[in-house]
């Protein structure tokens, strides 16, 4: 264990121009996530990516810090690795964290892609808490393709009633979009209706941005698509390291959402697009939420 190493920081290390998140902390009790996801970023900076290891700290440490932060601030788990990785399961870390975190005082936010995170609502309830749940697509065989290892959407559908109905405030994320795949209107138009019913009051969704890595497993996962997503991101805009698609496609995509949410009374937030006066959504991660 490294005692010097910071367990919680600052938000947004890359210092994103794109970010619209208020203020906020980072903390991942995994490092790596067994999701699999094809699209996702983490595995050009996390080493074994796919091998989720828990981070070596103690309970002590953990307090100390909590001891020298805002508690106005609010803590994001996680922002790279899913915190309910399956291995979550048997290790119990969020069991043993969580109420650290809720008896100190701090908000917390919970980003995640698992139906585990309700075998802790008892311990969240007693919080100030909002829950994102993501959800690409309905569709189990996309779904399959796209998180190899991640909970089905139904699942995720059903956590987010449960979260509902226990007073836990919820957003979905619809993200990425990725063209071709999850980003046309049926597709978008049965999750954002799905989630309502369910008591979602938020979609939150970007597009999906290209790094080598990732781009190689989406191209694996959906090689007819090969053509198409390189005709796309070839005419892209390079980001913050990713390539992302043209601005104007972007930019009909986040459209597209919006007008069902606003059909559905939802409110509305990109993430890391450049379009933040499309927002109806106080903010894009629940802050206000809490």
């Amino acid at each position: 264990m490294n005692k010097n190493l910071k367990l919680i920081t600052p938000f947004d290390p890359w210092h994103s121009k794109l970010c619209t998140c208020p203020p906020k902390y980072s903390f991942s009790p995994w490092t790596g996530c067994s999701h699999k996801c094809t699209y996702c970023y983490i595995t050009p900076y996390i080493f074994n990516a796919f091998k989720p290891r828990p981070k070596s700290f103690t309970i002590l440490q953990l307090k100390n810090e909590l001891n020298k932060l805002d508690k106005n601030k609010p803590i994001s788990i996680a922002n790279s690795s899913d915190p309910y990785t399956p291995e979550e399961a048997r290790s119990l870390l969020m069991r043993e964290v969580l109420p650290i975190f809720i008896k100190n005082g701090f908000k917390l936010l919970i980003i995640t892609k698992s139906d585990l995170v309700t075998r802790d609502i008892d311990i969240l309830s007693k919080g100030k808490v909002c829950v994102s749940i993501t959800i690409t697509t309905l569709n189990e065989q996309i779904a399959r393709r796209l998180e190899p290892n991640a909970p089905s959407p139904i699942s995720r559908l059903k956590t987010l009633e449960a979260l509902n109905k226990a007073g836990i405030p919820t957003i979905v994320r619809l993200d990425p979009l990725i063209p071709g795949i999850n980003d046309d209107l049926n597709s978008i138009k049965a999750v954002l209706e799905a989630t309502h019913k369910v008591g979602v009051k938020q979609v939150t969704t970007s597009t999906y941005k290209v790094k080598p890595d990732n781009f190689k497993r989406v191209l694996l996962a959906f090689p007819e698509l090969e053509g198409y997503l390189n005709g796309i991101y070839s005419r892209g805009e390079r980001i913050n390291m990713s390539t992302y698609a043209p601005k104007d496609l972007r930019r009909e995509l986040m459209l597209k959402v919006k007008e069902v949410a606003d059909d559905l009374s939802i409110d509305f937030a990109t993430c890391r697009e450049g379009f933040p006066d499309l927002h109806t959504a106080k903010t894009c991660d629940g802050t206000h939420m809490l």
